[in-house]
């Protein structure tokens, strides 16, 4: 099998990049049969007629944090920090947090940033590979931090939403299912369900299991690895399944229930922590893999995602899932159906 990044490449105009939600619910989802059939676009409120009693829906109960922080040095410069993970407190009890930083100047061992009246050093790189990512150390403890963080951060929006954050994404850009801090950016396929939804859901037979992996930074970072993008290291992030959650996922299988994961997060949760026979256990820890075209699928039969980014780690997921071809096809259809794309937009469900 090729393993060419160019083979995972589409064309569409930079218009159709949502810049805003339309609201949870309120987004539209293309329908990909998983067997074959028409594609077809429906109201997201719609898909639930799509689920089966005794399906059991996988989600990511995650929630993005206000990590961006925007300071000046003391000479009046730009700085610019992104929390990736909270580290253990310093000698001094201080709050540590390895953080990608720009400009890297500014965070020289022995230079100061203020963020506010905080003041913010680095204490030196995190690892040798990475020149972004540094040990940041806060002039406050990690008691004060949480205060600091809600009046002080900004939600990190992806990249190519070209706007500043405003107050109505702290609510936008987090899903109804997040309960535990920690997410850089958010697992997009939950943001089309409304609380009405999921009560329609549960009222219908369709159980509910709920994973936590915290999306770092690092899903928007490129496969440089062009000619085979197996050789590409996938970033690494925190996950748990708790021993509950598995029991409903291994009881709705056992009982021929489909495991539909909302979301490439929950892929990523179900298939590091799966026997070969599909079954899954409770487990937390650190996950890297990496799920491209040619790996199998142990658990998920159905999956909810969002459209994403040309030649990205998640659409060699959704790929691996669906078929090269599909894929592609699907991505030209909500091109000339001009749904929206990326983080804030539509979504396709391959049942």
């Amino acid at each position: 099998m090729r393993k060419n990044l160019a083979d995972y490449d589409f064309a569409f105009p930079p218009s159709l990049i949502a810049q805003t939600t339309a609201g949870k619910g309120k987004t539209k989802i293309l329908h990909c049969p998983k067997n074959g059939g028409s594609l077809r676009i429906l109201e997201a409120e719609q898909i639930v007629n799509l689920f089966n009693p005794g399906d059991c829906i996988v989600v990511n109960n995650t929630q993005v944090i206000p990590a961006r922080l925007f300071g000046k040095t003391r000479h009046g410069g730009k700085a610019e920090i992104l929390l990736i993970k909270q580290l253990e407190p310093a000698a001094n009890n201080s709050a540590r947090w390895e953080a990608w930083v720009k400009p890297g100047k500014a965070f020289e061992n022995g230079k100061e940033v203020f963020i506010s009246k905080i003041k913010c050093k680095s204490e030196g790189f995190a690892n040798s590979i990475d020149s972004k990512t540094r040990i940041i150390n806060f002039s406050i403890s990690n008691a004060e931090f949480n205060s600091f963080l809600a009046e002080n951060g900004h939600i990190p929006l992806p990249p190519y939403i070209n706007r500043a954050d405003e107050a109505s994404d702290r609510n936008d850009y987090q899903t109804v299912f997040a309960k535990y801090a920690g997410a850089i950016a958010a697992p997009t396929a939950s943001l089309h369900f409304s609380e009405s939804m999921v009560n329609e859901l549960k009222s219908k037979g369709v159980y509910l299991a709920e994973t936590t992996l915290h999306v770092g930074p690092g899903t928007f970072e490129n496969i440089k690895e062009s000619e085979d993008f197996s050789k590409h290291k996938m970033h690494s992030e925190e996950y748990e399944i708790t021993e509950s959650a598995a029991n409903i996922i291994n009881e709705c299988k056992k009982n021929g229930g489909r495991i539909i994961c909302i979301g490439t997060t929950s892929v990523r949760v179900l298939e590091t922590v799966a026997n070969e026979e599909g079954f899954v256990k409770a487990a937390k820890g650190i996950t890297n893999i990496f799920i491209y075209p040619g790996v199998k699928f142990k658990t998920a039969n159905a999956l909810l995602t969002n459209f994403h980014w040309p030649k990205s780690s998640l659409i060699l997921l959704v790929s691996a899932f669906y078929g090269r071809e599909n894929t592609l096809n699907a991505y030209k259809f909500a091109v000339e159906n001009s749904m929206k794309l990326f983080s804030y937009g539509d979504g396709m469900l391959i049942i």
